[in-house]
């Protein structure tokens, strides 16, 4: 498996590259979601990643995401050597902000008032946040609904500690393309409406993570700036990260 990493990278690359193309944009990146992917496949995509970055001194380095702190913490010491920068996908307890913190550089994931004030009474430098949206209501996904979001982000920005820099959210589990690009539309425009109002701690909304394996062209398309992809590059995934 480990053999094809590279050729899933690149395919993936590519789609990303085609999708730019026709939007006329070249400013999304590329985020691996590693849960319960293990340690040494996790490394030989860094390394993958790396060489392609090298031969294309163009292409900016994958980020890495992870939706479980715990796994967060046990793989990240083990990839320290070659500086991975994490961000936190998944909903995120109040009990595990300090182990989270200790090696995330954003919380993709902030969803109420109260985890933001916990990650602001813990950071000792400025961290990056984005507000989760659930843009299609759906019960078995996280997130503020739509029409509350704006008023979060608000309070989120003017959260000493942090930097609001912009929305994620997960797409519509819909086959109909339509839908799911409406949610992202809908992002987006949440997303210009915070950065228009000119309020405190605004001026930094730029980003729109939104999209994964199965529909990272259409969010590229309706404004994502990271795509979110986890089996186009693993594959399916295994039981338990070892």
């Amino acid at each position: 498996m480990e053999n094809d990493l590279p050729a899933r990278l690149a395919a993936v690359r590519a789609r990303v590259a085609r999708a730019c193309a026709a939007a006329g944009r070249d400013d999304v990146r590329l985020l691996l979601a590693t849960k319960t992917q293990p340690v040494a496949t996790v490394r030989a995509v860094l390394e993958a990643d790396a060489a392609a970055c090298a031969a294309d001194p163009s292409l900016r380095p994958v980020l890495l995401g992870e939706n479980r702190v715990q796994e967060l913490v046990a793989k990240a010491p083990e990839l320290v050597d070659r500086a991975p920068t994490w961000h936190v996908i998944g909903p995120l307890q109040s009990n595990k902000v300090n182990a989270a913190l200790r090696w995330a550089s954003c919380v993709e994931t902030v969803a109420s008032v109260d985890l933001a004030r916990r990650l602001a009474a813990r950071v000792t430098a400025p961290l990056d946040v984005m507000v989760q949206v659930n843009v299609s209501g759906e019960p078995t996904k996280s997130g503020v609904a739509p029409d509350e979001a704006a008023a979060l982000a608000l309070e989120v920005a003017a959260t000493e500690g942090l930097r609001l820099v912009g929305f994620m959210t997960v797409g519509a589990r819909s086959d109909d393309e339509r839908v799911v690009a409406a949610g992202y539309a809908r992002l987006r425009d949440l997303r210009d409406e915070v950065r228009a109002s000119g309020a405190p701690g605004t001026a930094d909304v730029v980003e729109l993570s939104m999209g994964m394996s199965g529909d990272l062209e259409v969010a590229v398309a309706h404004g994502a700036t990271t795509v979110r992809v986890g089996t186009a590059v693993f594959g399916s995934r295994p039981t338990t990260a070892r």
